[in-house]
């Protein structure tokens, strides 16, 4: 008898990690529905999978909650289920003192990073409750940074500190519908968002220096480990990350 199809959503799924991950989970035989703002890249993605029907282009905007829903009732309709959301989708605003940020870019920042990782979160509650079999995964990004600030990125750290919160909060309200909720912290994957890596960055200290960097395969690996997990067991936080970087101890 075969295993009925894996339906997962990955949003921001057009560059970076969230195309790492999409990428990996198809690869896996996951159906996937590539969810962003701009469809040319998302059918990018899905071309260069070769993974033909399974990997499902949706435009939306998380910051929007009409698009969440719309999103999760396109997958709805097209697969009768969602199994997993890889809750990707996040922005960063302009690296400068925090005296200096705009109230536009701050809010433009907790809109998706934070109102818009809740918004998927709940629209992935309300379908994982009500199916059947019942339950599912969600997987929130949270970042390095969801512990550990770098200097100038207040909007960016206060809301993936956020983001454990609704991780911590999201598990413990998902139990009563097995519905398992967890965290991965990502460091210095080889991604455009962290290429001024390799170009050297402002360190605590006030010095400039060159940060090492991982193929950003490595994250898509970590997802599907992850998302493979039988329902019973949850992997709540994870942290992968280039092993050089500076991050445990003072540098």
């Amino acid at each position: 008898m075969n295993n009925p199809p894996k339906i997962s959503i990955v949003t921001g799924a057009g560059s970076g990690v969230g195309k790492a991950a999409a990428l990996a989970l198809l690869s896996a035989g996951w159906h996937v529905a590539l969810a962003g703002r701009r469809l040319e890249t998302l059918q990018a993605v899905a071309e260069a999978s070769g993974a033909g029907a399974r990997a499902m282009p949706v435009v939306a905007d998380v910051s929007d909650p009409l698009s969440v829903q719309a999103l999760f009732g396109t997958v709805v309709q097209a697969h009768g289920r969602v199994d997993l959301l890889f809750n990707n989708a996040g922005i960063s605003a302009p690296g400068v003192p925090l005296e200096d940020l705009t109230v536009e870019q701050w809010r433009n920042v907790v809109d998706v990073n934070l109102s818009g990782m809740f918004y998927c979160i709940q629209a992935a509650f309300r379908v994982m409750k009500a199916q059947t079999p019942r339950g599912g995964r969600i997987i929130n990004n949270g970042s390095i940074s969801a512990t550990t600030p770098r200097p100038n990125s207040i909007a960016y750290s206060a809301t993936k500190h956020a983001v454990s919160g609704l991780t911590k909060t999201a598990s413990l309200d998902g139990r009563k519908y097995d519905i398992a909720v967890g965290q991965i912290d990502i460091g210095n994957a080889a991604t455009e968002m962290a290429a001024p890596m390799a170009r050297g960055v402002l360190q605590a200290n006030g010095a400039v220096a060159v940060e090492p960097l991982m193929d950003v395969a490595i994250v898509g690996q970590s997802i599907v480990y992850m998302a493979s997990l039988p329902l019973e067991a949850n992997v709540m936080f994870h942290t992968v990350m280039a092993t050089k970087m500076p991050f445990a101890g003072r540098g």
